[in-house]
């Protein structure tokens, strides 16, 4: 049960079960070209967070703060600050002790301190040498050629399919394109990169002229890259559903391969409507948290690994 005490307009108590969090400075624009407020975000959150916890649970959290909107300083908080609620999750890893964001009171409270992007782990904190998915990230040099990021992702899902892996794509809710392949989770980082890797490769060796590995921007030209290495211990990518500090109040969204082939752009999804299209369509990223497919890699690990016997 969530109900709010007090004005619009200013400071205000809301209830969370029974559990009382104060927002202050709910006016205040986040997204200043927008009109989006931080009320307007917080509000956002309640309706999101249904869909957005699963895949929250229990990841190291770090989130992007932005005090005075978009256009203010910002930065980087990992650790637990000292002021928040002794309630609020955490837990240690290499000396830094991570919010877990595990519930609505706590997404709240982020969205109060003004943190509009979360990126997550791509491992739950028990588990930290085993993620829970593959993960592809692609990131384009140009920027204004989403086309080609579109048909790069097709020409993957060609890959996996053909491998007999089911696969899920994202937007970053920037300018780039995640896609998640849901995995027992069984397999080492170690393994996982080896995939990665084996697939990048594959990829790039197909389209020269399209993709690179290269790692400095400056030397990419306008090729798109395929940041395998993104998929590591201690690495994170915005969580679906998650805000971007950028204009239009664009969000990660979980998107179709027919969207994929037929064309979109990451503009097109943002804090306004993205409710409206998780009703229309449904929760894409179920078969990553509440309906997980659990798929093995025990075949092409092995294939992977008499290949570099050959």
């Amino acid at each position: 049960m969530v109900s709010v005490l007090m004005k619009k307009s200013e400071e205000f108590d809301l209830e969370i079960g029974e559990r009382k969090l104060r927002i202050t400075n709910p006016a205040k624009l986040l997204w200043p070209e927008d009109a989006i407020t931080k009320l307007d975000y917080i509000h956002y959150l309640i309706a999101v967070a249904p869909v957005m916890l699963p895949y929250l649970h229990d990841r190291l959290l770090t989130t992007i703060r932005y005090p005075d909107g978009i256009h203010g300083k910002s930065f980087y908080q990992k650790n637990r600050p000292e002021h928040a609620p002794e309630w609020i999750e955490s837990c240690y890893w290499r000396e830094t002790n991570y919010v877990l964001a595990n519930k609505l009171e706590t997404l709240i409270w982020l969205g109060n301190q003004a943190c509009l992007e979360l990126h997550v782990s791509f491992n739950k904190y028990q588990r930290e040498q085993f993620p829970t998915e593959l993960v592809f990230d692609l990131d384009p040099t140009d920027v204004e050629n989403y086309e080609l990021v579109l048909e790069v992702a097709s020409k993957i899902k060609e890959v996996l399919d053909s491998l007999g892996l089911f696969s899920q794509a994202k937007t970053s809710g920037a300018s780039g394109l995640q896609i998640y392949i849901p995995i027992v989770e069984r397999y080492t980082y170690d393994q996982t990169r080896k995939l990665n890797k084996f697939i990048a490769e594959y990829i790039v060796g197909k389209n020269p002229q399209q993709v690179t590995l290269e790692r400095l921007v400056k030397n990419r030209g306008t090729k798109l890259y395929f940041d395998y290495i993104q998929h590591g211990e201690g690495r994170t990518l915005p969580a679906p559903y998650s805000t971007r500090a950028r204009g239009g109040g664009t969000v990660s969204t979980p998107v179709t391969w027919e969207e994929v082939q037929s064309g979109f752009h990451p503009t097109d999804f943002t804090i306004r409507n993205i409710m409206e299209r998780i009703k229309s369509i449904g929760d894409l990223f179920a078969s990553i948290t509440t309906e997980k497919k659990e798929q093995s890699l025990d075949e092409i690990l092995a294939f992977l690994k008499q290949k570099q016997l050959d």
